[in-house]
Order: C-alpha cells, then structure tokens, then sequence
C-alpha cells in the first residue's frame, strides 16, 4: 500500500515543479480503497478484491459526543496523507450521551464521517461503541435501527466495514453471538458484502480478562455468518504475556481484527509501554493482522495522540504537538 502512495507524492512533486495545478493529480488513485477494493475475509485472513491477504493500520476517532471538533477535513488530510493511514475508526458511543440521546444527530454525524473518510480513499469502520452496559442485547433494537440506516445509506460503497459491538462484558459468548446472529442479517439485506466485526467476551479480549476460555467457545459456536472477524482489543501497559499469548492463539485459529489498542494503561491514560506494544504489532504484523489505535483526539490522557488545545489550534502536520504515544504510532502508520 505504501509504495504507490509513495509514487504519487514523487508525481506530485513533479507536477508542481512543472508549473501545472495538483488538482491534475487524482490522490484517490494512490489510495487505500483504491488499490484494494471491498474487502472480504477468505480463511483466517482479511483480503482485498483479488484475495490477496492485507494488513490494514489506522487510527480510532474519541467518542464523537466528546471530541468530534477533531475530525475534521485539515486532520483527516493530515491522517489520510501525512500519517498514511488505511483506516478511520468512527467511535460512535451509545450511551454515556451517545447515539440514544439523538439518534438522527449521532446518525448523521458518522454519514458525514464515513463521506470524509470516503473521499479519502481510507476505509471505514462503523463503531457501534456499546461499553457499559456490556449486554450487547440491551441496544439490540436500537443497533437494528442504526446499522440498517448506515448500510442502505453506504451499501454501494466498497469500504465499510461494521463493528456491531465494541466491548462485550459481563456475559457469556452465547449472548454476544445471539446478538449478531440477530444483527447481522439486517446488515446483509442492504449491504451483503461489507465485513462485519463481531466484539468478544469480557471487554473484546477474546476472553482473556475472564477465564481464558473465549477462543475456544467461538470456534465451537461461531457466528452463522459469512465475512466475519472478531475484534480483539489490548492496552499494552496494563495486558501482558497472558492476553499476548491469548491473540498468539487465536490469529491461528480465528479471522481476528485488533479494532482498538493502545501503548498505556485500559484506561486509556498512564505510562506508555512501547517494548511490549511492539511485541503485539510484530506479532499482527506477521500474521497481517489488521490494527486501529486508541485515540486521534487531544484528550488530557496519555493515549490521545494529541496535546490539549490542538484540535482547537487546527495544528494537526509535523510533529511539534504529538504526545510520546502519538509520535510512536504516527511512525509505526509511517512506516
């Protein structure tokens, strides 16, 4: 994916040194969607349109409700061109004054997300970001609603993906899976090719936060669907060898998607742990493992990528207002 994008910067360059506009130059041809397509998964893998394995990495919006004054055109340039990235995650929370507080309004907000990300070339996931409570099947009717307005909105596009429950907790994989087993075919009667990301046991660690056992019961009772992932989320200050070793298992085993990580603590703030956070993505990196990191927002936290009062600034190139965690993954997007 890189080395195209890496061209059109070369054939820019050029453009401009000749005299001629830049809007000669079409970026969506160097970009992600472009090069790729609708993607689909084929055995345990993601894979592009000609069913080629592919890794993609981005970046996780904060909850919208909170820091959508970040996601704007001049950041999502900076994102898509600067960072290179291939994925913008849409964090779209439910409660916590989400999406029940205004349904059209939250609606509306990912329409315009997805368009952004869209004319960008970058695929999107659609975060239906369900944290507390952890019973998916509580926004069961709520979730029908938005994800069939997303899907018959964007169904003849060829990069969104649905994440349809961010952080299962307090249940049992049963549950989670009665969900999407609901969910989903209202999903595929609009849009019958996008993948669909399905959130695992306690907290999307794939069980690792309970009794270990959550690879185990999927490969048992997997979702009675086709074009599946299930996510897998990890904050490397805080999960250690034990959820390393669970993601180790399961990549062999499972179509997995890493939806949401960081280099700090669960909590989203404290110290970074880059050793261990590179344990995990040279591990997702050899088995293509797609990745999004948490968060792209200006956040007091140490997880946000920016310092406080950027997105206000608009000052979103270089790297003069990236926080530890910021500059480290802008990099790893980089390279």
């Amino acid at each position: 994916m890189r080395r195209t994008r890496s061209l059109f910067r070369i054939l820019a360059a050029m453009t401009v040194a000749a005299g001629l506009s830049l809007a000669a130059v079409d970026p969506a041809a160097a970009s992600p969607v472009s090069q790729n397509g609708q993607l689909k998964v084929c055995g345990l893998k993601l894979c592009n349109a000609q069913g080629k394995p592919v890794q993609l990495r981005g970046m996780s919006t904060h909850g919208l409700q909170w820091y959508s004054q970040c996601v704007n055109d001049a950041s999502l340039n900076v994102l898509a061109n600067e960072w290179r990235a291939d994925v913008l995650r849409i964090s779209m929370y439910v409660q916590e004054g989400g999406y029940e507080t205004d349904p059209a309004g939250f609606t509306a907000k990912v329409h315009d997300y997805i368009e952004k990300a869209t004319a960008r070339g970058m695929y999107a996931i659609v975060d239906w970001h369900m944290l507390s409570p952890g019973d998916p099947n509580v926004n069961l009717a709520r979730a029908k609603t938005f994800f069939r307005e997303i899907a018959a909105r964007h169904r003849n596009k060829t990069n969104i993906l649905y994440e349809i429950a961010n952080e299962p907790s307090g249940v049992h994989w049963s549950a989670i899976k009665s969900y999407a087993d609901q969910l989903i075919p209202v999903i595929r009667a609009q849009d019958p090719d996008g993948v669909v990301l399905v959130g695992t046991e306690d907290w999307s660690s794939l069980g690792a936060s309970g009794d270990g056992q959550g690879v185990s019961r999927i490969l048992a009772n997997p979702v009675n669907a086709g074009n599946v992932m299930y996510t897998f989320h990890f904050y490397a200050a805080s999960h250690d060898d034990w959820y390393l070793d669970t993601l180790r298992d399961a990549v062999g085993k499972l179509p997995v998607f890493v939806t949401e990580f960081g280099t700090q603590e669960y909590t989203g703030d404290g110290p970074n742990d880059f050793a261990r956070s590179q344990r995990y993505l040279d591990l997702l990196a050899e088995h293509k493992v797609s990745w999004v990191n948490w968060n792209f927002s200006d956040d007091m936290r140490s997880g946000a990528v920016f310092t406080e009062g950027t997105c206000a600034a608009g000052a979103y190139s270089g790297t003069a207002r990236l926080k530890p965690a910021g500059a480290w993954i802008r990099e790893r997007l980089r390279s």
